[in-house]
């Protein structure tokens, strides 16, 4: 058992790495784009990105389940490629990514907004573009802001849940997480080797959030 155990904790780290490192090429220039200015359609685009925040998980599930059936668009094109997500591991990266998305998204821009909008001006008039602003200057200085956000995604993707067991079940050996394992042991009596898997798991995230808000308070520290 204690194999089995090793192995479903092993599998969730694992599944949140893999969510948090997908959504990071997206969501950290989301980020930096929200932080810039107003422009047209970003209040929609900010309605968007914290949707999952507010809906509930296993809507969010649903939805996933719907786009990612063997009858629905996505999942039919990737199974024209040979690729089947609903009910794999490539389903709970999925619905650990969306779900943790938003929380990396507002994080990272608030660290973006404390940027000094100075030192932006300043390498534009040395020649840089948006981007090359982006890279060379934005997202050097939010670096730790962006590793806090980075965290918290994680320890996000590591507790989810509800739209983890609609869109890739609880299959043992195949789908089951930390936080749908502890749900299983319950249901069949096993409270001790839950509250076993209980205490990693918070072990696990207490570790994560600390080392974010370690990061956020040097950061803040710095700009002070």
């Amino acid at each position: 058992m204690q194999e089995e155990l090793a192995r479903v904790i092993l599998f969730t780290i694992t599944m949140s790495v893999i969510a948090v490192v997908c959504i990071l090429p997206l969501g950290i220039p989301l980020a930096w784009i929200l932080a810039r200015g107003n422009w047209r359609g970003k209040a929609l685009v900010e309605t968007l990105v914290s949707l999952p925040l507010v809906l509930p998980p296993v809507a969010v599930g649903l939805i996933l389940l719907k786009l990612l059936g063997r009858r629905g668009p996505l999942g039919r094109f990737f199974e024209s490629l040979g690729i089947e997500v609903a009910f794999t591991w490539k389903a709970v990266v999925v619905a650990s990514a969306v779900m943790a998305f938003p929380l990396l998204v507002r994080t990272a821009r608030t660290s973006f907004e404390n940027v000094d909008l100075r030192l932006e001006s300043l390498a534009r008039t040395l020649g840089k573009g948006p981007w090359g602003v982006f890279w060379s200057v934005s997202l050097p200085l939010a670096s730790r802001g962006i590793l806090a956000a980075t965290l918290l995604a994680f320890a996000r993707a590591l507790g989810e849940f509800g739209a983890t067991m609609m869109v890739a079940g609880n299959i043992q050996g195949e789908t089951s997480t930390l936080s749908l394992s502890i749900y299983h042991l319950i249901q069949l009596g096993e409270d001790s080797q839950a509250w076993t898997l209980c205490g990693i798991s918070i072990g696990i995230a207490f570790l994560a959030v600390l080392a974010s808000e370690l990061l956020n308070q040097k950061a803040r520290a710095r700009e002070t």
